[in-house]
């Protein structure tokens, strides 16, 4: 270690650090950015979910880079961080989609430079290096924080100048080209999120509305759920799952509106969630399915599964009932409900019985009767099973009758 490094007078800069100390630092930085991370989410819990969601690799890759760009500038004054710049700029856009303040991640950022402080004392003993080393090296370190916040200010204000009306146009080409078919590569979405100020979920949950979509509705929507409400199946796409705050964010937004919440699934599968939601506000039209101010398609996915393809289930159904088409339509009907309820419900007859308002003998004459003309069938555990599933879906449709 060179000798030439001096005691600075007081308001005097410290001469740079030698190129050597980078030689002891490097071995050290897996260790330092562990600890960083630990005592950073500890203090400020808010990264330890970032560092859990869909920006984690980003933020893990930015740290480092502030890492080893501090050291590489030691060894090699000069030397490019061009990527270092960038991911530290998405640093603050983050801090910006998230609604916080900068003095978070500063602050972040200085516990950060106490830690490696710390480190560095550590190594100045272990390889006797004078404390004006350490010194130098802890003014060198806290003007490299303030590089680090400068950098991560311009990606924060860059979010904050967008106009609010640009944003919210790139928000609603976000939201058609998430459902667009086939979906978009991650990459290609991860860079619209940016430009709409959006940060990328993990999961989403479409919901459909019915048309027309009242004016007051997104003024009551939390400020990342997207919307496109001027066209014939207006819709939303809410972050997530909906909890009992997002429910209630939807119940104040809507003010009476009807609507249908698709399941909660991976981004990728946004366009399914919403084809199932607008199948479910169709069939709450056609009067099968119960109306509500938000029905779930979590409660009806057996009827979405049924329902799903009614001309093909009406193939499956003439060709496993077709031993009863000889019968009258009245006689049919009734000994198709009487199956419907038999089956489903595996009931004795006497129940099925109050179930249909007729006597169990009626009852098990009917049945009697079905074991004549079905009983290969009603043996066969698949013909079973494709009996139960084409009765439901008629049942469902209004169609226990002979069409």
């Amino acid at each position: 270690m060179p000798s030439t490094v001096r005691s600075p007078q007081v308001g005097e800069p410290l001469d740079p650090l030698p190129r050597e100390f980078a030689a002891f630092m490097r071995p050290e930085l897996p260790g330092l950015m562990k600890e960083i991370r630990i005592e950073v989410t500890r203090a400020y819990p808010v990264y330890g979910r970032l560092l859990n969601g869909p920006n984690a690799d980003a933020i893990r890759q930015g740290v480092e880079q502030a890492l080893s760009a501090f050291v590489d500038r030691v060894a090699e004054p000069g030397k490019n961080s061009a990527l270092r710049d960038e991911l530290l700029r998405k640093f603050g856009r983050v801090e910006a989609y998230e609604g916080r303040e900068l003095d978070t991640l500063q602050g972040a950022y200085r516990l950060g430079a106490r830690i490696a402080l710390r480190r560095a004392k550590a190594v100045g003993r272990q390889y006797n290096l004078s404390p004006t080393v350490i010194l130098a090296f802890a003014d060198a370190l806290f003007a490299y924080v303030e590089e680090l916040e400068a950098l991560s200010r311009e990606g924060y204000t860059e979010v904050q100048s967008r106009a609010s009306s640009e944003v919210s146009a790139v928000r609603r080409q976000l939201l058609h080209l998430i459902l667009a078919a086939p979906p978009l590569p991650q990459a290609t979405v991860s860079g619209l999120c940016e430009a709409a100020a959006w940060p990328l979920p993990a999961e989403v949950t479409l919901v459909a509305l019915r048309s027309p979509a009242p004016e007051h509705l997104e003024a009551g929507l939390a400020g990342d759920v997207l919307a496109d409400l001027d066209i014939p199946q207006p819709h939303l796409l809410v972050p997530g799952a909906l909890t009992t705050d997002r429910l209630a964010m939807l119940d104040a937004a809507l003010g009476g509106t009807h609507a249908v919440a698709g399941l909660t699934v991976p981004l990728a599968q946004a366009a399914d969630s919403i084809r199932w939601a607008r199948r479910v506000l169709q069939l709450v039209d056609e009067g099968v399915v119960a109306d509500a101010p938000l029905v779930s398609c979590e409660d009806h996915l057996v009827t979405l599964w049924l329902l799903s393809d009614p001309p093909l289930v009406s193939q499956l159904a003439a060709r496993e009932l077709a031993p009863l088409d000889e019968l009258p339509t009245s006689r049919r009907s009734r000994l198709m409900e009487t199956l419907r309820l038999h089956i489903s419900t595996r009931a004795p007859a006497e129940q099925v019985g109050e179930m249909l308002g007729v006597h169990a003998q009626t009852v098990r004459y009917r049945l009697r009767n079905l074991d004549t003309r079905l009983g290969a069938r009603l043996a066969d555990p698949d013909h079973r099973f494709a009996l139960e599933a084409a009765l439901r879906s008629l049942h469902l449709r209004g169609g226990d009758r002979a069409e």
